[in-house]
């Protein structure tokens, strides 16, 4: 691909990870602490020393295993929208990475637009902020990013597994790197994943078969028993820029550039040639990168630029002038044992009184 002209935006520290040798390796020893400490809180959380709290409202948990780019935020989504079907009031709570306490990041801003109206709370403190939930009368808590925030008891474990790349980072140089933060993207060990209700695998459309099945296996030994859902996150349109919403095979055949701030760029690119557009560069920012007008410098002369809807959250009040490719998540295997597990979640004290209430008055 072309490079773009302008300032070259820094080499992101994912892709530096991937590679194997050099100066980098020297991260193995921050990562064996880390990974000695992450499995000493595990443990005391597992033996009961360090306690979890229990606010009155289901909560369901959306997690992972390794640092982003797993998906989590189309899944939060879906699930607010099932939970509502279903009578419950939702509320999603999340830690609000990049923003102020009270204040909304790209991914709350993206929610908003995806599920209106719902209520979220972003506060580092996941007990105080599951606690504004409830008293602004939510009765199921959807715990975004919450597999390792165990001081906050859930009622759910939901932990989403990227096909491409499950253990955080992609391969390079042979073999993928496994290994803790900072060395590689793991937060926990694998056996972390025995704690989960289900494993949900997503973008399974977006490796090989055999690569897959390796995957599968090597979940059942670290986490024997739990079910496994997969899924895939299917384009549904684009957003031109005037608003309008196009259809799939708008820009086949189309020279674009791609800019991104999301975990999974790769990703984001392979679902964009797949709809049959020319990729001629992609600009790649971190994750939760703050977008300014000095990031779109050299992109004037684009034919047309696109971003992913994460993204685009911080880039139209800037002025930019991009497609956004609109994504949903779609389940391709194992959404009846979701669907149950959706219906088995238990109703809190409030809800109860409440229906009881209800079937009293109606009855």
């Amino acid at each position: 691909m072309a490079e773009l002209s302008g300032a070259s935006p820094p080499e992101r520290i994912e892709d530096r990870l991937a590679r194997r040798g050099g100066a980098v390796e020297l991260l193995r020893v921050p990562a064996a602490l880390f990974g000695v400490a992450s499995r000493a809180r595990g443990a005391l959380y597992d033996l009961g020393l360090l306690p979890s709290a229990r606010l009155d409202a289901t909560v369901l948990s959306v997690g992972n295993l390794t640092a982003g780019g797993t998906g989590k935020t189309p899944m939060v989504a879906w699930l607010v929208r099932e939970l509502e079907r279903r009578g419950r009031r939702a509320g999603v709570l999340s830690r609000g990475y990049g923003a102020k306490v009270g204040d909304a990041n790209d991914e709350a801003a993206l929610l908003a637009e995806l599920v209106p109206g719902v209520a979220h709370v972003c506060d580092p403190d996941r007990v105080r902020g599951g606690q504004k939930l409830v008293d602004g009368g939510v009765d199921v808590i959807v715990l975004d990013d919450g597999f390792q925030h165990r001081r906050l008891a859930r009622d759910l474990d939901l932990v989403l597994v990227d096909a491409t790349r499950p253990w955080g980072l992609e391969a390079k140089d042979g073999a993928p790197v496994r290994a803790f933060l900072p060395r590689g993207l793991l937060r926990e060990p694998p056996s972390a994943l025995s704690r989960a209700d289900a494993l949900v695998l997503t973008r399974v459309d977006q490796t090989d078969g055999a690569a897959l099945a390796e995957t599968k296996r090597e979940l059942e030994r670290w986490a024997p028993g739990k079910a496994l859902i997969e899924s895939v996150h299917r384009p549904r349109a684009w957003l031109a820029p005037d608003g309008s919403r196009q259809p799939l095979d708008a820009l086949c055949g189309e020279h674009a550039t791609l800019i991104s701030g999301i975990a999974h760029p790769t990703a984001f690119e392979r679902s964009v040639r797949s709809l049959g557009a020319i990729v001629d560069a992609h600009r790649r920012l971190p994750d939760h990168h703050a977008w300014s007008s000095s990031d779109l410098e050299g992109l004037g002369s684009a034919p047309r630029v696109i971003t992913t809807a994460k993204d685009a959250v911080k880039l139209r009040p800037l002025g930019a002038q991009v497609w956004v490719l609109s994504i949903e998540l779609e389940f391709v295997a194992g959404e009846q044992v979701l669907d149950a597990l959706l219906d088995a979640l238990p109703a809190t004290r409030s809800e109860t009184v409440r229906r009881a209430l209800h079937e009293g008055l109606h009855g």
